[in-house]
This record gives C-alpha cells, sequence and structure tokens, in this order.
C-alpha cells in the first residue's frame, strides 16, 4: 500500500529526515515513535504531500506520490495533524463535512445521498453526532480532536495518517478511538500513526518504527522494538519491561531516580504476635509474589498477615469474609498479603539464614492434617481429614530479578518437600510420602534495596539461605503442631 524509499527531508537547506526506508501493508496499523525532534513529524509530512523531499521516493498504491493530483491524492490518504486550526465559525456537522471536498466533481459543487451518508457516518464512528450542531469554538480540545477525525474519515480515504491522535483525549476517548481505527484497519484501512506513549503504540500497532535523530533506530513488532535496551538507546532513559496483563504485548516501566534507596531488614523485630493472627509490617513497601487468600500474584505490599481459623472453618464466600477480617483489623487489602490456616499461632517457626551479601527472614506455620502426595492420583477426598496447611513467608533483604523470585518459589518449595519426607508425613490415602497439603500458600517478599540478587536455585547464595531456612523453620513448626496433638 506505501513504500518509503531513502527518503530524506526537511524545512530549508537543513536535513531532518535521513535515509529513511520501510513499507506498510494494507489493513496495517503502524506507529511511528520517537523523542522530541527525531523527524516523525517532518516524515509524516512528506508522506503526505505537504512537504517536498529533498531525496527518495514514496510510492503509493504503487505509483510514484509526486504523479497525484491534489483531490487524487486527497481520496486516497486523509491527515489528522497534531494541532489543528480552530479559528473559524463552522460547526461540527460542517467541518467533518469539508472532508467529502476531495469526492465532489464540477464547477457547481452539490451534496448528495454518499455525501451526507459518509459525514454521518464518520460522526457516529467519533462520537460526534451528540454536538453535531454546536459550535467548533465551543468544544473541549479533546472534543474538537475527534472532531477533525471525523473530517478525516469523511474522506473514506484508503491510508490514514495521525500526528499523536490521542493527545488531549481522556482516557477511556483514547481507547475508543483506538479501538476505532483498530476495527477499521481489519476492514481495509491502512493507518500510519505517530504515538508519543509507547505503551499504547505496544497495544494497537501491528508494527512500530523508532526514530533517533532523523534515522531509523529500529523497525519491527512490538516484540522486537519494546525492549529496554532499544528504549534506553533513543530516549536516553531508564525503563523495565514486562507483559500487559491480559493482551501477548509487552510494556514498559518507567523507573524514576530514588532518592532513599538505604538497605532495609525484615526480622524478627517486625514479627507482631496476636491471639488470632501474627503480622510484619516492613518500613518500606516489599515488591511480592504471592499466592495469599488476599494479595496473590505480583504486587508492592506493606503488610502480611497470616491468620488462625477454626478447624471447621468452611465458608463459601472465604474471600469476602477474610477481607472483611482483615479490613476490620485495620489492614488495607490493596497493601496487605493475607492468608488463613488452622494452626495455632503459638506454632509459628522462623529463621533467619544469611549466605555472602544477602539475607532471608522465613515464617512458617504447619499443619498436615490434609496432607497429599501430588505425585498420586486420589480417587476421592476424605473429608475426615483434619483441616491443615502449611504457609510460608520468604522475605529476602535485597534486590531480586523476577528469575530469582520464581527460582525462590522452586528453591522455597522442594525445601518444605524435604522438611516433609524427614518427617516421615505421608498421604493418608495413599500411604505415600506427601509433598504439601492441598492448601498450602507461599510468599516470597523483597525488599529491592542491598546487593542485586538475579538467581535463587538451589546453589546461590540467595537459594542456600533460602533452603535451609524454609527446611529448619518447616521442621521446626511441625513438631510444634505434632507436640499439641499429643498433648491434647
Amino acid at each position: 500500500m506505501l513504500q518509503v524509499n531513502e527518503l530524506s527531508g526537511g524545512y530549508g537547506s537543513g536535513l531532518i529526515v535521513r535515509g529513511v526506508s520501510f513499507s506498510v501493508k494494507q489493513g496495517e496499523l503502524f506507529g511511528i515513535l520517537g523523542p522530541n525532534g527525531s523527524g516523525k513529524t517532518t516524515l509524516l509530512n512528506m508522506i503526505s504531500g505537504l512537504t517536498k523531499p529533498a531525496s527518495g521516493t514514496i510510492v503509493v498504491k504503487e505509483k510514484p506520490i509526486s504523479t497525484y493530483a491534489l483531490k487524487e491524492l486527497a481520496r486516497v490518504v486523509a491527515v489528522l495533524p497534531q494541532m489543528t486550526s480552530s479559528q473559524f465559525a463552522y460547526t461540527v456537522k460542517e467541518t467533518v463535512s469539508l472532508g467529502r471536498y476531495a469526492h465532489q466533481t464540477g464547477f457547481f459543487k452539490s451534496w448528495t445521498d454518499e455525501d451526507e451518508a459518509a459525514v454521518q457516518e464518520a460522526m457516529n464512528q467519533t462520537g460526534t453526532s451528540l454536538f453535531a450542531d454546536k459550535p467548533l469554538s465551543a468544544l473541549s480540545g479533546g472534543e474538537r480532536q475527534r472532531v477533525f477525525l471525523a473530517q478525516a474519515l469523511a474522506q473514506e480515504p484508503e491510508i490514514l495518517l495521525l500526528d499523536e491522535p490521542t493527545n488531549h483525549l481522556d482516557l477511556s476517548f483514547q481507547k475508543d478511538l483506538l479501538d476505532l481505527l483498530k476495527q477499521m484497519t481489519s476492514n481495509g484501512l491502512t493507518v500510519i500513526s505517530i504515538f508519543h506513549d509507547l505503551n499504547l503504540a505496544s497495544l494497537y500497532c501491528d508494527r512500530l518504527l523508532l526514530m533517533k535523530n532523523g534515522a531509523v533506530h529500529a523497525i519491527g513488532t512490538a516484540a522486537d522494538i519494546m525492549k529496554e535496551q532499544h528504549i534506553h538507546d533513543v530516549y536516553d532513559t531508564d525503563v523495565q519491561k514486562q507483559p500487559h496483563p491480559e493482551v501477548p504485548k509487552p510494556q514498559m516501566s518507567l523507573l524514576p531516580a530514588r532518592a532513599d534507596v538505604q538497605p532495609v531488614e525484615i526480622g524478627e523485630e517486625l514479627l507482631e504476635w496476636h491471639s488470632d493472627y501474627i503480622s510484619i509490617r516492613p518500613p518500606v513497601p516489599l515488591k511480592t509474589l504471592s499466592s495469599g487468600v488476599i494479595g496473590a500474584g505480583w504486587g508492592w505490599r506493606s503488610a502480611f498477615v497470616n491468620r488462625h481459623v477454626d478447624k471447621n472453618y468452611n465458608l463459601d464466600n472465604f474471600e469476602e469474609e477474610a477481607a472483611n477480617y482483615f479490613r476490620e483489623r485495620g489492614f488495607d487489602l490493596n497493601e496487605t498479603v493475607g492468608m488463613m490456616t488452622a494452626v495455632k499461632m503459638d506454632d509459628v517457626a522462623y529463621r533467619r539464614k544469611v549466605r555472602d551479601d544477602v539475607s532471608v527472614f522465613v515464617v512458617t506455620t504447619a499443619g498436615v492434617g490434609n496432607a497429599v502426595d501430588v505425585t498420586r492420583q486420589r480417587t476421592s477426598w476424605k473429608e475426615k481429614n483434619k483441616p491443615g496447611t502449611i504457609n510460608i513467608w520468604v522475605f529476602a533483604n535485597g534486590k531480586l530479578s523476577e528469575e530469582a523470585f520464581v527460582q525462590g518459589l522452586m528453591t522455597a518449595t522442594e525445601a518444605k518437600a524435604k522438611a516433609l519426607a524427614d518427617a516421615g508425613v505421608c498421604d493418608p490415602e495413599t500411604g505415600t510420602i506427601a509433598t504439601g497439603t492441598s492448601t498450602d500458600s507461599i510468599l516470597i517478599a523483597a525488599t529491592q534495596r542491598g546487593a542485586y540478587q538475579q538467581f535463587a536455585g538451589s546453589i546461590t547464595p540467595l537459594g542456600i539461605a533460602i533452603g535451609l531456612a524454609v527446611y529448619e523453620s518447616v521442621t521446626e513448626a511441625l513438631e510444634k503442631s505434632s507436640r499439641r496433638k499429643a498433648i491434647r
């Protein structure tokens, strides 16, 4: 649909765009990224025919753009510039209707049914029909942006050029606009758009062009372009990549300068004991990966709670009940990891281990009435099994990579299984050594301060510390629980 070959140009005698080449297929949403001054708008102006290139070629539908008459090109290419003048007293509908100019012929222009239908469709698509009779000057910046998009769509182009189209739009209208553009590309419209927001571009674009100093720095899919090194090289800023939670596209987070990054130690002195729960409230939020009833998954948490419940606790709405319990005791659910266990709080065990430049603090409660061997198929669930849960908190005093978080979970789980094996804990149904219980929960939390820990496997300093602390605390917690049962 569009082919750009070794394009260079600018304004006056200076070159802003230097040797840019790329192609765009029909029905593609193609994004152009780059910092201010990188040549994005100049490139778009040359593609639209507003600026004549100094060298290189632009081919639209297999025909050089220089051979198109103005009206002919306008029937193929429509433009929504970054800043559009609105210093005239047209209504919204009159403004949108200007988009039909390229389709009118003859000395005396006539308004046709096709013109009216195109204008109405464009206003409906952009949500501007509700204020069709209002003067443009009475609209907000975001509303005017949508009006000028409707004007471009009324041209019924095959290629739509947009310069930062989400500027001035509220979040919901940004999404609505980009959803609309994405839908229109599935019907054959080709969209080429400059983006200021890297994450929006990644979410919606089929391919991206990343520019630096007027030249192509990289071109490809979002996975190709949204790499930390690329973004750092072009924008000269630190970012961290992570996946979008619902869409298979990468997203970038800015890493602000941190004034206070002094190491923080999580240890026994922070452990708070209550009759029905234990808690830790660290002095700083911790990066957390957990399977708690409250606060599961990734997050930054400022409170950690392990709650005792009666052995007969069995509610269909346990999540709601648990949330109310923690909330009533002053815990912010947005900042809390909450777990539950039938184990008495007096049977808590904890260990602190130091290896090289990292330390860990592990807190464990362990009951094994519902112990299971995960490697054996169970034929039924025995309700007579007594309740039991192994809850493990692992606090790492260091800066962990995401790989280290996941490896830490593996190491802790292996250590738990070894403690169960050495204690001779069996699955009551299969008679084989148990690997855990049916309701175990685990937490890995890191201060993200201090020495960087890339790995937490079983032979690394962090992994060794986790393995020893988990093994010893699970073993002690099992002994305490066993003694309590014997006393009964």
